[in-house]
């Protein structure tokens, strides 16, 4: 079909999997990606209301210097989480590390410290459209419910929630296509979104997003991995306990 077939096109010309010490990290042009960034130790590394404006600003430059679309953001006190589609294969990589590098020299500079703030490099996972994009969106957005910082989304002010379900001005935030399938006009659109969030997201979802992004492996249906493996000739999922079976 239409979409396999674009998928295996960017995959054949465009498929450039970026060194790691332990697993080849997927990277895809047009292809949304799921980002996890901690900060050292776990501990914080938004202190104060400048804090969070800056990391924003800087997000805001950068998405438009590297040819990024965000479509989901979350700041939580120790990490970041984002979900952006970049243009070309290197563009959502270099988002992260010119937004991470700058970041750094903020907090050294306006804390007086010095040395590494993030935990190691960003984690990431290629994120299927269909299926996966929106139950994404709604994992980012409700972390701080899952946290209980908040009962509800829209009372915390860091993450694209209010632009999203809201329609609060957000000039960072670039709505995907399937968040435009959700209605016919901008107000049907918000309406569909909040729906989304009328429940929690399933458990089963919630595990296997995180299983994808720390791993580095594919976020999707088994057919969308099988075409990537495929394509890559190495496992893009979780392989199974205990030594390979000859």
């Amino acid at each position: 079909d239409r979409q396999r077939f674009s998928v295996t096109l960017r995959l054949r010309f465009y498929l450039t999997p970026l060194r790691m010490p332990r697993r080849a990290r997927i990277s895809l042009p047009e292809v949304p990606l799921h980002f996890i960034q901690r900060e050292n130790n776990r501990q914080a590394c938004f202190h104060a209301e400048e804090d969070y404006c800056f990391y924003l600003d800087c997000l805001r430059e950068y998405a438009i210097k590297t040819r990024c679309q965000v479509h989901a953001y979350v700041l939580m006190t120790n990490h970041v989480h984002l979900l952006a589609t970049a243009v070309d294969a290197q563009g959502a990589g270099a988002l992260m590390k010119a937004v991470g590098q700058r970041y750094v020299q903020y907090v050294n500079r306006r804390y007086r410290r010095s040395g590494s703030l993030w935990e190691g490099r960003f984690r990431s996972c290629l994120t299927q459209e269909e299926g996966y994009l929106l139950a994404c969106m709604r994992y980012i957005e409700l972390n701080p419910v899952r946290a209980e910082m908040v009962v509800h989304p829209a009372e915390y002010r860091w993450s694209s929630y209010r632009a999203n379900a809201q329609g609060e001005a957000n000039a960072l935030v670039s709505p995907h296509p399937l968040y435009h399938a959700l209605g016919k006009d901008t107000e049907e659109r918000q309406a569909g979104y909040r729906e989304l969030f009328r429940h929690q997201l399933e458990s089963g979802m919630v595990d296997a997003i995180r299983l994808a992004t720390n791993g580095n492996f594919v976020l999707g249906s088994p057919r969308f991995a099988a075409e990537i493996a495929k394509a890559l000739g190495w496992r893009v999922t979780q392989g199974a306990p205990g030594r390979p079976k000859k």
